[in-house]
């Protein structure tokens, strides 16, 4: 089976999206901002924010555990813009050699709020190279969660073993390649990942 879907992940792969890029400013002060990033404004907290939760409830929830942080949490939402810095040259690069291609087709598939993609939608045009983006925010669900894998798939017809998915995060790959989507990790190595695909256009049938 010919693989020609390409299921991208966006942070990391994409774009540029770090939390140090607003409180670094904000703080003036690495250790003290690591150490809020680490015990306050978690990735575990955000990843609620991914997986669907409100940021106005979750930045209240988050206040009301830590009130000496409150001014600093609800900075997460408001300046939430400040954190992401742009495109990435390698994947994009990448990205559109396959756009590039009439053989390929190109999908999304993020943990991102719901509240904020649509800002980085309508900032990198590159987004609307894809036939179609599943966003963990707006599903209530995240990757690895292998239902939001079947949702994507579902909801554009695909097949599994039509598929191929880069992401940046080891969890996720497994998760793909679980299901029978071929999993690539992504190390910011285009020409290695570029080289993985056109392989995987020649690859036989798998046996029943």
């Amino acid at each position: 089976m010919v693989r020609k879907n390409i299921i991208f992940d966006f942070g990391g792969v994409l774009l540029d999206w770090d939390p140090r890029y607003l409180y670094r400013d904000y703080f003036n002060d690495d250790a003290k901002m690591e150490k809020f990033l680490a015990e306050i404004c978690t990735g575990e907290w955000n990843a609620q924010m991914d997986a669907g939760k409100p940021f106005a409830e979750g930045v209240k929830e988050l206040s009301a555990q830590h009130p000496e942080w409150s001014k600093e949490i609800e900075l997460y939402h408001t300046g939430w813009n400040k954190m992401l810095k742009g495109d990435l040259a390698d994947g994009v690069g990448l990205l559109s050699k396959l756009h590039d291609n009439p053989s390929f087709k190109l999908f999304g598939l993020t943990n991102w709020s719901a509240e904020t993609f649509p800002y980085a939608f309508n900032n990198y045009r590159f987004l609307d190279w894809f036939e179609g983006i599943v966003v963990s925010g707006e599903e209530k669900m995240k990757k690895p969660d292998k239902r939001i894998f079947y949702t994507l798939l579902e909801r554009y017809h695909l097949q599994a073993d039509t598929c191929i998915f880069i992401d940046d995060n080891q969890a996720n790959v497994d998760m793909a390649n679980k299901i029978k989507i071929h999993g690539i990790l992504w190390q910011h190595n285009p020409d290695e990942v570029m080289a993985q695909i056109e392989q995987l256009q020649h690859e036989p049938p798998a046996e029943e």
